[in-house]
This record gives structure tokens, sequence and C-alpha cells, in this order.
């Protein structure tokens, strides 16, 4: 699982339908990536009966991404954030802008050479923060960093689960050159070989 570099990060803007499915826009270059973290809160429990612990529960709850970046860009804030740009070119953030969700894709170097892909299909970000500093005697970078909760998405896969994140090397078993170079063509949707799921009626 050891990655050594990262790079191509992308994002794809979500609309939603009636059910609320998304349906994810073409993916477009958010930013020169510094790094992500990714941190996943998971729901658990178990069912004790006999004196032993008989069910464990263990699912994805939520999670949280964390992104460094060189600069945010003043479409991409918009995108990303809900903020507004003014007749004079001011990017104007308010406290009701409510950041539309959007899919996250970038990818990380492997010591093998081989590069790991990754989609996040649910982000919701709040506002980057900012971090300035005066020049001192050495060179100092300071860079924006934006954080955003992962959440699955509403739109079931082929077999009728909500995915929050797929991953896939290049080079591994079962993974064709095909899928990795048009990977950031379009989000990618898991493939189980026959037709996408449809909701449980119940749900």
């Amino acid at each position: 699982m050891a990655t050594m570099g990262l790079d191509k990060l992308y994002y794809s803007k979500i609309t939603e339908d009636a059910k609320g499915y998304e349906a994810y826009g073409k993916p477009q270059e958010l930013a020169d990536p510094i790094k992500a973290d990714l941190s996943v809160e998971r729901s658990t429990g178990g069912l004790h009966s006999g004196d032993k612990l008989s069910y464990w529960v263990d699912v994805f709850k939520s999670g949280k991404v964390s992104l460094g970046v060189d600069e945010i860009g003043v479409k991409v804030a918009q995108d990303l954030t809900g903020a507004t740009l003014d007749a004079n070119g001011a990017l104007v953030s308010a406290g009701e802008d409510m950041a539309p969700p959007v899919a996250i894709g970038f990818r990380a170097l492997k010591p093998s050479g081989k590069y790991r892909y990754f989609w996040i299909y649910r982000v919701q970000f709040g506002p980057p923060s900012t971090n300035l500093q005066t020049k001192g005697e050495s060179i100092a970078f300071q860079t924006p960093a934006i954080e955003g909760v992962i959440m699955r998405r509403n739109k079931p896969d082929g077999r009728g689960k909500h995915p929050w994140k797929t991953e896939m090397t290049e080079g591994d078993a079962g993974v064709g050159d095909a899928v990795i170079k048009g990977w950031y063509d379009e989000v990618y949707e898991p493939n189980y070989g026959g037709e996408p799921a449809e909701e449980p009626a119940d749900k």
C-alpha cells in the first residue's frame, strides 16, 4: 500500500435527478496537489448471546479528506465552496453559502513506478484555509488547504450498494490499460458485468 507521490487532482460536478441519484460532469483539474489526507469514520456494534459475541457490524459512516494544494483558482473555489464572483472579479464567501457535492479523483505513485488511481464519489467541501506569513530570512511557502466531508453516494451500483470510493492500481490482475487511460475522462462507474441495480423499493 506504500505510495511516494501524488498528482493529477481532479473534480467532477454533480447533478441529481428526482431520486437524488448522482450524474457526474466532465472531470476538471482542481489544482496541483501537495498532499491528501483521508480518514474514515465507521459505525460498529455487536450482539452478545449465549455468553459470546454472535454478530459484529462494522460499516462505513462518513469520512474526511484534507487536500493541500498549490493554489485554488476562482472557478474551482466557486464550484467547490459555493462562493460567488462579483461584478469586479472579487470572490465573495458568505455565511449562507452551501457547497455543492463533487467527486474527487487523483493518483498516487507507488515505489514500483505504477500508479494507484482513486475516485471519491461524493465530497462536500468547506471554505479553504489560508495561512499568511511575513517574509523572513528563509523562504517559507504558504499554501492553501481545503477539507471536505465524504459521504456514500445516493446512486446504487450494480450490486445495489452505495459506494463512497473506488481505487485501482495499474498493472494489477484484471486492470485494463483502457480503464487507466480513461480514468480522467469520466468518473469511474463500478462494473460487475451486468445492468446497474435499482434502489430497493422499501428505501
